[in-house]
C-alpha cells in the first residue's frame, strides 16, 4: 500500500480572479474539477490512504472532497500560515501529522494528469523517483537536469537567471514517489529543521535538491512519453488544460482560431512558409528584442516607404497593413453596394464582406470565358491568384490583359501565395503600365512564415482610392517587431528566393505521395503552399478523419468539405517540412487500415462514390 499526500494549501495567486471567490483546486477542466482528476487518478490506481494539506478555503474543500468521496477516509491538515508560507512548510506540517508507514507519492494540487501517469510512477523500478517532462515552452517552476535516468541538479524557479538556458533541462510533474525510509529518515529531518528554522516560504525541492548535491540520496527520473498531463497555475493554463483533456479538441481549435504555441500539435491547417526566417533573422530579432518592446513603431508614411524598399515599388502607391485581415472591413464600406464577381469556392472573407455576389467556378481549373461573360454584369471583380482553397492559378498577364480591356470595372486581386507560383505577381506589371482600376493586397504570413508578427499591404495606382483607404488607418498602424522585420529582411532576399524553391519542391513531393493514399480521390494541382484534396468519402467520413487525426496522431488538418457544394470531402494540407509531410502520409497510411477493416466494405462505413 502507498500514502498519498497532496498540498493544497496555497491561495493560488496567479489563478486570479478565477479563485477570488473558489478554491483552485475546485476550478473546473472539461467537465471535472482539477482535484476530481488528482483524486479519481489514485482511486483508479487503488491509493485510498490520503492525505490532503489544506489552508485558503480550508473548510470549503475539505466538505466538497468528503461529500464528493464518502469511501474515503481522508487526512486533512490545515496549514493556517498559507498566506506567509510556501510549500516546504505545508510538506514539514504534513510529515510532523502522519505515521509514515508506507512509501508516499507527494502531488501538488496544480497537477492534471491521466490515471496512467500515476501507474507509471508506482510501476518505478526507482524507490525515489520523480516524473519529469523534456522542458517546452510555456512551462513554469522547478526544472532539473538529467544524466542516466538520474537527477543531477535540481533548479527551483528563483535560481533560474535571465539567461538561464532552458534546452537540456527537464521541467518536473511536481509528482513524486518518496520510499517510507528516505522519508522517515534524511528528507524528513532536513525538511523540518529547513523549513521551521532557515526559510518557511521557499520550496521543498530545495531540500531534494541538497540531498543530491551532498551525494546523501539518489533520486531518479522516469521521463513522460505518450502520458498526457498539464500544470494550471494561471487562467491560460486552464485554458491549455481544457484543450488536453477534452474529448472534442477540434472545438477548442475552430473556436480559438490561433494562439496554437499553447497546444502540442502540428499545424496542418494554417499555412506559412517552412523555410523563411532563418536563423540568422531570428538571432537578429531576439538580440534587439529589447530595444523593440520599449520603442513605439514609426508613423504610417514610414511604414509605406519600408514596405515599398521591400517590394521595389512606388511607396505612393503602397498602405503597409497590420496583416492583410485589416484591409477586408474597409473594402467594404468602399465596395459596400458593388455587384461583385468571386471565385467560388474561395477565401471566407470575400463572401463576408462583400453584397451582390456572383461566382465563377474554380474546380481545379478556370474557365476565362465564363469569367468574361459574368463580369459584363459585375462592377468588382475578384481574382485570388492562386486561389484558396485549391490552389488554382491564372496567368497574371491574362488578368492584366482584362483589367486593361474593363477600365470601368473595379479588378482586385489577392496575390497572398503568388510566390509559390510560376506566375510574375501583377504588381511589377502595374509598376511598370499603371492601371487605376486594379487593386492588390496581400497578405505577407504566408510568403515570409511570419504570421505572429502581422504583415500585409494594399497596392493601387489610384491615389484618390489610396487617400480612402488611409484615411481609416490609425498613425500607429504596425507595432516595433513587424516594422524592424520589414528592415532586416532587406539582406535576406536570396534566402527569401530560395525559401520559395524549397517549398515548392516540398509541395511537388507531397503531392506525389498523397496520391498514394486509397480513399483520397484527387489530389489537386496546387500553385500555393497548400495542397486540396478530395476524399472519395462524403463530409462526415472527413470530419471523423480529421478528428482521428487530430485525438491520436495532434495533427490539425482543415476540413473545407463546407466550401464545396457536391457533399464530398475535402482537407486542405498546408505543406510544412518535408519531415513533418511524410510524418502525415505515414499517419494518413495507417488511418486507412484503421478506419477501413479489411473484412468491410468503405461504403459500409461512409457514402462512397
Amino acid at each position: 500500500m502507498m500514502k498519498a499526500i497532496i498540498l493544497a494549501a496555497g491561495y493560488g495567486n496567479r489563478m486570479r480572479p478565477l479563485t477570488d471567490n473558489c478554491h483552485k483546486t475546485m476550478l473546473e477542466v472539461a467537465g471535472k474539477t482539477i482535484i476530481q482528476r488528482i483524486i479519481d487518478g489514485l482511486v483508479e490506481n487503488g491509493i485510498k490512504d490520503i492525505v490532503v494539506v489544506t489552508g485558503y478555503r480550508s473548510e470549503e474543500l475539505k466538505n466538497y472532497l468528503s461529500e464528493l468521496y464518502p469511501q474515503i477516509l481522508f487526512k486533512f491538515i490545515e496549514n493556517k500560515k498559507y498566506r506567509e508560507t510556501n510549500n516546504i512548510y505545508s510538506m514539514a506540517l504534513a510529515f510532523e501529522n502522519i505515521t509514515i508507514d508506507s512509501d508516499i507519492i507527494l502531488i501538488e494540487s496544480d497537477l492534471l494528469y491521466q490515471p496512467q501517469v500515476i501507474t507509471r510512477l508506482i510501476n518505478s523500478a526507482y524507490s525515489n523517483v520523480a516524473l519529469v517532462d523534456k522542458y517546452r515552452t510555456g512551462m513554469d517552476g522547478t526544472v532539473v537536469t538529467v544524466e542516466n535516468s538520474v537527477i543531477t541538479n535540481v533548479i527551483p524557479p528563483h535560481l533560474q537567471s535571465q539567461n538561464f538556458d532552458f534546452s537540456d533541462k527537464y521541467k518536473t510533474l511536481n509528482l513524486y514517489k518518496f520510499s517510507r525510509q528516505f522519508c522517515e529518515t534524511a528528507f524528513k529531518k532536513l525538511l523540518i529543521y529547513y523549513a521551521n528554522v532557515i526559510d518557511k516560504n521557499c520550496y521543498y525541492e530545495l531540500i531534494l535538491g541538497i540531498l543530491i548535491y551532498m551525494q546523501k540520496e539518489t533520486i531518479h527520473a522516469e521521463i513522460i512519453q505518450d502520458e498526457s498531463w498539464s500544470e494550471v497555475d494561471d487562467p491560460n493554463d486552464l485554458l491549455v488544460a481544457g484543450f488536453d483533456f477534452k474529448e472534442n479538441r477540434m472545438e477548442i481549435l475552430e473556436d480559438a482560431f490561433g494562439g496554437y504555441w499553447n497546444y502540442n500539435i502540428t499545424d496542418f491547417c494554417f499555412i506559412r512558409n517552412m523555410h523563411f526566417p532563418n536563423a540568422a533573422i531570428i538571432s537578429e530579432m531576439r538580440n534587439v528584442f529589447p530595444d523593440l518592446i520599449h520603442n513605439y513603431g514609426s508613423r504610417q508614411k514610414y511604414l509605406d516607404r519600408k514596405m515599398a524598399w521591400f517590394l521595389l515599388c512606388n511607396e505612393n502607391r503602397i498602405t503597409a497593413l497590420n496583416g492583410a485581415a485589416q484591409i477586408y472591413p474597409i473594402l467594404q464600406s468602399l465596395f459596400l453596394n458593388y455587384k461583385t464577381l468571386l471565385p467560388y469556392p474561395s477565401f471566407g472573407e470575400y463572401t463576408r464582406n462583400f453584397n451582390c455576389v456572383s461566382t465563377y467556378l474554380d474546380d481545379g481549373n478556370f474557365d476565362t470565358d465564363e469569367i468574361e461573360n459574368k463580369a459584363k454584369d459585375a462592377q468588382l471583380i475578384v481574382f485570388v491568384n492562386p486561389n484558396n482553397p485549391t490552389g488554382t492559378i491564372l496567368e497574371t498577364n491574362w488578368i492584366f490583359s482584362f483589367a486593361e480591356k474593363n477600365p470601368d470595372k473595379t479588378i482586385l486581386v489577392d496575390e497572398s501565395f503568388i510566390e509559390f507560383s510560376d506566375q510574375t505577381p501583377i504588381l511589377s506589371l502595374l509598376e511598370q503600365n499603371p492601371l487605376q482600376n486594379v487593386i492588390v493586397i496581400k497578405s505577407l504570413s504566408k510568403s515570409l512564415g511570419v504570421p505572429g508578427i502581422r504583415l500585409g499591404y494594399f497596392y493601387s495606382c489610384s491615389q484618390k482610392l489610396n487617400s480612402c483607404v488611409n484615411e481609416k488607418i490609425p498613425i500607429w498602424n504596425m507595432n516595433s517587431f513587424a516594422e524592424h522585420f520589414l528592415e532586416i529582411i532587406l539582406k535576406h532576399r536570396n534566402t527569401l528566393n530560395q525559401s520559395f524553391e524549397y517549398t515548392i519542391r516540398d509541395r511537388n513531393e507531397f503531392s506525389s505521395r498523397l496520391t498514394t493514399i486509397p480513399y483520397i480521390k484527387k489530389v489537386f494541382d496546387s500553385s500555393a503552399n497548400f495542397i486540396l484534396v478530395k476524399l472519395k468519402g462524403d463530409n462526415e467520413f472527413a470530419a471523423d478523419l480529421t478528428n482521428t487525426l487530430l485525438s491520436e496522431k495532434a495533427v490539425f488538418v482543415k476540413n473545407v468539405s463546407p466550401k464545396f457544394s457536391d457533399g464530398a470531402g475535402y482537407l486542405r494540407l498546408a505543406v510544412r517540412t518535408q519531415k513533418e509531410n511524410d510524418e502525415l502520409i505515414g499517419y494518413l497510411a495507417e488511418l486507412d487500415k484503421i478506419l477501413f477493416p479489411i473484412n468491410k466494405p468503405l461504403n459500409s462505413f461512409y457514402q462512397f462514390d
